[in-house]
């Protein structure tokens, strides 16, 4: 299976929401990807196990990745059915289409790990 069918637009993603399925969706950076960001995309997806899981991909500040490539990465990931690469506008429309109690905000937590992966690499470089 091409994984990359599994990125839609940011049209698609607000239909999504207001279908008639149950519908989570998870926002974050994933600039790198790294196992903590799958163990949380797995705590969203067992917490609504009946739900299609939308990623929504922001930009960070100084991305490493392109969306594009942020976005095939996550998409290959086996417990998240579709992703959607948004500017800030698109994102607060997105969010304001899902219910509350299925939106988990990750860019906070993504933040801070890019901090300490930075800070790991800088400490590694100067040994």
């Amino acid at each position: 299976m091409d994984t990359r069918t599994k990125i839609i637009t940011p049209e698609e993603a607000c239909a999504l929401a207001r279908g008639p399925g149950k519908a989570a969706l998870a926002t974050g950076y994933f600039d790198v990807l790294l196992a903590a960001h799958v163990r949380e995309l797995q705590r969203v997806r067992d917490s609504l196990p009946d739900a299609v899981l939308l990623v929504a991909l922001g930009t960070p500040g100084q991305p490493l990745l392109d969306a594009r490539a942020r976005a095939e990465m996550v998409a290959a990931l086996a417990m998240v059915d579709y992703v959607v690469s948004l500017e800030d506008r698109q994102m607060q429309s997105l969010l304001a289409a899902f219910p509350a109690q299925h939106i988990v905000r990750l860019e906070a937590a993504h933040e801070q790990r890019m901090r300490e992966l930075i800070q790991h690499v800088h400490r590694r470089q100067a040994q």
